[in-house]
C-alpha cells in the first residue's frame, strides 16, 4: 500500500477562493478543490477557473493537492480533467465522484496516461475515487482491481444514503431508527422497559470498501461526518474508521481537521506498546527462543508486525527515533 500520509483530507470549495489560503495553511495532510457538489451549475466554469489560479499562484507546502472533478457522466468532466491536468504542474491528481464501472476508471486511467506526457516525469497525476453509489459498492472489488495508477479510494456516505433510498439528515453520522428491540421478558410487566440496541447502518459499506482497499493495495479513506459542531460524534465515526482499517478521514470544516489528525495517529499508549513489544521479542531472539510472554499476552511475529505499524504510523523510525511524516 502507499506509503503517504492522508490522516485528513480537507474539502474547499472551489467557489470559495478566499478560502484558499488558510486551506493551504491548515495542519491538513491533503486538500481537494472542489468542483462537483459544491458548486451550483450556474458556477461551474467559474470553480474551474478559481481551482486552476489558486493551484497556479498558492503556496501549498507540503500538502497533497487533489481536485474533485464532476461525476463522468456530466458535461464539465472531461474538461476539468483535460484543462487542469494539462496546466496545473502543482496538482497532485484527481479525485472523482461516483464511480461505478471499470470501464469508467480506465477511461480515467487513459486520460491521465495522456496528460502525464505534458508534465514533468517526476509528477505523474494521481488517480483517487469516491464509491458512493449502489452500483459502485456493488462492483468495488473490479473497480478497483482494473486500476494501476489507483491511490485512494473515499467512501462517500451521503451520496450512498440516497443512492439505497436513504432519508438521513445526518451525513455519515448514526440514526437511532436503525436499532431493535429485545423481546420482552414472559413474566415481565405488560409496562416494563425494553431495551433498544443501536446498529451501524453503514457497516457493511465501511466494511466492504476497506476490505477491498486492503485485497488490491488501495489506501481507504473514510468520508465525511456532516455535523462540524459535534466533535464527539467526529471523533467516534474516525475511531471506528480507523479500527475497520481506514486511513484517514475527510474533514468537510477546518476544525475536524486537528480531530482527523490525532485518530489516526497512534496515542502515547499505543506507541510505548509498540515499543515494549518490538524489545521484548528482540530480547527473545537474542536468547534463542520464539514467542514470549508480556504482561500475561503470548507475542508472536503477528505482534512484531502491527508493534511496526503503529510506530511507522506515529512517524517513529524502528530505532525509536522521530521522523518527518
Amino acid at each position: 500500500m502507499t506509503t503517504i500520509t492522508m490522516r485528513s483530507l480537507l474539502a474547499v470549495p472551489a467557489v470559495r477562493p478566499e478560502f484558499f489560503v488558510k486551506a493551504a495553511a491548515s495542519a491538513t495532510d491533503a486538500l481537494f478543490l472542489d468542483l462537483e457538489d459544491s458548486v451550483p451549475p450556474p458556477q461551474k466554469l467559474a470553480a474551474r477557473a478559481n481551482a486552476a489560479a489558486a493551484l497556479d499562484e498558492v503556496d501549498w507546502g507540503g500538502k497533497r493537492v487533489l481536485v474533485r472533478t464532476n461525476a463522468l457522466d456530466s458535461e464539465w468532466a472531461f474538461r476539468d480533467i483535460e484543462q487542469l491536468g494539462a496546466r496545473c504542474r502543482r496538482l497532485d491528481g484527481f479525485l472523482v465522484p461516483k464511480v461505478g464501472a471499470v470501464d469508467e476508471i480506465r477511461h480515467v486511467e487513459a486520460l491521465l496516461t495522456a496528460l502525464d506526457r505534458e508534465r514533468p516525469p517526476e509528477r505523474p497525476l494521481e488517480l483517487h475515487i469516491l464509491i458512493e453509489t449502489a452500483l459502485g459498492m456493488a462492483r468495488v472489488e473490479a473497480i478497483l482491481e482494473a486500476s494501476t495508477r489507483l491511490v485512494s479510494v473515499s467512501f462517500g456516505v451521503g451520496d450512498y444514503s440516497l443512492s439505497m433510498g436513504g432519508q438521513d439528515r445526518l451525513v455519515g453520522g448514526a440514526n437511532r431508527h436503525y436499532a431493535m428491540l429485545t423481546d420482552a421478558a414472559p413474566d415481565a410487566p405488560s409496562e416494563s422497559a425494553r431495551q433498544s440496541h443501536w446498529n451501524d447502518q453503514w457497516h457493511f459499506a465501511l466494511a466492504r470498501v476497506a476490505n477491498a482497499c486492503h485485497a488490491f493495495d488501495v489506501m481507504p479513506i473514510d468520508g465525511p461526518f456532516g455535523n462540524f459542531s459535534d466533535p464527539e460524534g467526529f471523533n467516534a465515526a474516525a475511531t471506528r474508521g480507523r479500527v475497520l482499517g481506514y486511513a484517514g478521514k475527510w474533514a468537510i470544516h477546518p476544525s475536524q481537521v486537528a480531530l482527523a489528525n490525532q485518530a489516526y495517529t497512534p496515542g502515547a499508549d499505543e506507541v510505548t506498546w509498540a515499543r515494549a513489544v518490538l524489545k521484548a521479542l528482540a530480547d527473545s531472539q537474542r536468547e534463542g527462543k520464539g514467542a514470549v510472554a508480556m504482561n500475561g499476552q503470548l507475542l508472536d511475529i503477528a505482534h512484531e508486525k502491527i508493534a511496526r505499524r503503529i510506530l511507522a504510523r506515529a512517524g517513529i523510525s524502528q530505532d525509536g527515533a522521530a521522523r518527518d511524516t
